[in-house]
């Protein structure tokens, strides 16, 4: 059986799902009392790991549940750490003394982002404390690999999923012909939630060791998505008003790059993330297929390609 240890992620139930769907024994957690089942059993990770007995026939585990808010980490160090470090090390120690296998999601934050298309095995360099804690246990996690047992690392940047909050109000407010403010100094390489799950399925069932990576090919700003997302809906540029993060988050929250090298999932599974802009054109195209018009009703016909 799998485990994923965060269901109410949103990366976690899209794995779930998956995995229900393919017929597969899951088990995914829960912190919210009206979601337990028999196959959503509660788990806290802020309590007590020893209080807590890992479903039987656990096999192979996925470890979503984290503080990943980077201003959350950055505000309160010492809390965050409990829970990405302290507990999530105790958790998956305790996995690994039982033999389960164990993949755990980490982040190109590990990284300061002044390379694109960072090597698995590059020094860490974090900046952010959020970037330090996952460091950290990436750190304890390497020491197991070495010495053969059954842990991976998943590297992840910018998850994109069709219900994507920020992306579908820029489409409602640009077709409503209002305003959106898109950060010029903050990137993305996106990546489908879709693709994530997939990769994660198949970690888990193949219980693969080592450091992967998957982010997108390329990095492009959230002013160009929104110009992008203006000109494929007929808005007039104005619309789109380009301001900055940098002065409102934490130092490295608005990393130069946050392309990672992808090529090992790539070459052994298949896994290629698309290019930027058809993955935003994807979300468009879902976006509006959900308010009953059809994919490409109105939008201006020409490459999704910028």
């Amino acid at each position: 059986m799998y485990l994923l240890v965060g269901g109410d992620s949103e990366i976690g139930a899209a794995t779930h799902r998956l995995l229900q769907a393919r017929g597969e024994s899951v088990s995914a957690t829960t912190r919210r009392p009206e979601q337990i089942a028999p196959d959503r059993p509660f788990f806290d990770l802020t309590a007590p790991i020893d209080q807590w007995t890992v479903p039987p026939a656990t096999r192979a585990a996925c470890i979503f549940a984290a503080v990943a808010r980077i201003a959350i980490c950055h505000d309160d160090p010492i809390g965050s750490t409990r829970v990405n470090v302290t507990q999530t090390l105790t958790l998956i120690e305790h996995l690994i003394e039982r033999g389960t296998y164990v993949l755990f999601l980490s982040t190109n934050q590990v990284f300061d982002g002044t390379t694109a298309h960072v090597a698995a095995d590059a020094p860490h360099s974090p900046v952010t404390e959020y970037g330090r804690q996952k460091a950290q246990v990436e750190a304890a996690l390497h020491r197991h690999i070495d010495r053969g047992a059954p842990v991976a690392i998943l590297r992840l940047a910018k998850v994109v999923a069709p219900q994507m909050a920020l992306i579908d109000g820029w489409i409602q407010a640009l077709s409503s012909r209002q305003s959106i403010q898109a950060f010029d100094d903050m990137r993305l390489a996106p990546t489908p939630i879709e693709l994530v799950s997939s990769a994660i399925a198949t970690l888990l069932q193949d219980r693969a060791a080592g450091i992967f990576q998957l982010t997108g090919p390329r990095d492009v700003t959230y002013a160009e998505v929104g110009h992008f997302l203006a000109d494929r809906l007929n808005a007039d540029p104005a619309q789109v008003t380009v301001t900055q993060a940098r002065s409102s988050l934490p130092e490295g929250a608005t990393p130069l790059h946050t392309t990672l090298d992808s090529q090992l999932l790539r070459d052994r599974y298949g896994f290629a993330v698309p290019d930027a802009w058809d993955v935003v054109q994807t979300l468009l195209s879902a976006r509006r297929q959900k308010a009953g018009l059809a994919a490409d009703e109105g939008l201006t016909v020409k490459s999704a390609r910028h």
